[in-house]
């Protein structure tokens, strides 16, 4: 069976538009308990909406419920599972024992998966959730592919679900607490001001006398605490092959363009596509340097730059009619450039001249510069509603 890709859903139109680009399910957060607070997020009707409109296409949506929770937010927490488990959820993420006994009473047929924060880094740790009633374990991140094997080995029938690809914490299993010592945003309740990318500096002795340095910059960069991103494009067999049954991608703060990228990428590689084709492919959006992580010795290292990528998010699709497509602007272009398109469909890499440009009113015009207008141009290609236009740099 094909492992399942599951990729991020920051809110309900970008749920739409990971299912659009192969996604066979997705994980969200509503306006509470998860660690995403700076996302859109969902709220109860949004979500419930995302499940039906998932259902319909035969694919699933896994809430995040995941803080490291207080007593004030168990009565809440109740109440949400009670209504994830009505609104048909396909599981909910948990990452504290107390959350978990709570929801296995309140909504005993809520599915429930283990969140990576709860650091589950051996077989007796995943056997344990599974006989606690959990039908998935988020595995840390820090296991090498034989680890996780020897998890599969002992635990067949607990389904595991691995990172693929996106941004990693410097901190053990995402448990982070500097954002929360240094700006009182806790990260462990969603509210992680990432205060690992800065730059930082350090006093040679201490007391106010002390004197202050830049961290000097050798070959790895002068960022201490920034980790690559995480790239598992060409691990992906192996990983299946470990007993890993769900490739996840991170990125609910992400924008639709990388969303659809990243998504489509792993997509066609799963189908079959050519993996050093598309792994090319990852680097057409924004992204720090990629490393395998903790499968090979010393990948995770810091990295103080973070590539634009190589290509630019020009427009959106909104929709195709009598050979115009309508775009909505997420980057100016002009009449007479030459554009690609991202798409899911055979089409994907063509290329198209931007001519009979059109701006909201019908007018003619040579540049399309008002963000988030919706412009015509003709299009002999068949366009569809959440298609992307891309500039390629260079």
């Amino acid at each position: 069976m094909k492992p399942e890709l599951l990729a991020p859903a920051g809110n309900l139109a970008k749920l739409k538009l990971a299912f659009y680009y192969g996604a066979d399910a997705v994980y969200a957060g509503g306006r509470a308990f998860s660690l995403r607070t700076f996302a859109d997020n969902f709220t109860e009707e949004e979500l419930a909406a995302g499940i039906s409109y998932a259902h319909g296409l035969g694919k699933k949506v896994y809430v995040a419920a995941n803080i490291f929770a207080r007593n004030f937010d168990l009565k809440g927490m109740e109440a949400l599972f009670i209504r994830l488990e009505r609104m048909g959820a396909d599981a909910v993420l948990i990452s504290d024992p107390g959350a978990f006994a709570l929801c296995r009473k309140a909504a005993p047929k809520l599915p429930v998966h283990i969140s990576t924060q709860a650091n589950t880094c051996n077989a007796l740790a995943a056997k344990f959730w599974m006989e606690q009633g959990a039908k998935r374990v988020v595995l840390a991140r820090e296991l090498s592919l034989k680890e996780i094997a020897e998890i599969h080995s002992v635990c067949p029938n607990l389904e595991l679900e691995a990172f693929v690809h996106g941004a990693m914490c410097i901190s053990y299993s995402g448990r982070c607490y500097l954002s929360d010592y240094m700006d009182g945003r806790s990260a462990n309740r969603g509210a992680c001001v990432q205060a690992c990318r800065r730059g930082y500096q350090i006093r040679t002795r201490e007391g106010e006398s002390g004197d202050w340095y830049d961290v000097t910059e050798d070959e790895r960069g002068a960022y201490v605490m920034n980790s690559k991103d995480l790239n598992m494009s060409a691990c992906l067999d192996a990983l299946a092959a470990a007993g890993v049954v769900s490739f996840k991608i991170e990125g609910r703060m992400k924008g639709e363009f990388y969303l659809a990228t990243v998504v489509n990428a792993y997509r066609r590689i799963l189908d079959g596509g050519d993996k050093e084709e598309l792994g090319r492919e990852l680097y057409a959006a924004a992204h720090r340097a990629y490393t395998t992580a903790y499968e090979l010795p010393h990948a995770q290292s810091p990295e103080d730059t973070k590539t634009q990528g190589d290509c630019d998010f020009v427009g959106l699709v909104k929709g195709c009619e009598n050979g115009r497509a309508f775009v909505e602007m997420r980057g100016r272009f002009f009449e007479g450039e030459e554009l690609e398109i991202l798409t899911p469909s055979m089409h994907f890499g063509e290329k198209i001249k931007v001519t009979g440009l059109k701006d909201a009113t019908g007018e003619a015009c040579t540049d399309a510069k008002l963000v988030q207008a919706v412009y015509s141009i003709n299009c002999s290609v068949p366009l569809s509603a959440g298609d992307i236009l891309r500039r390629r740099r260079g």
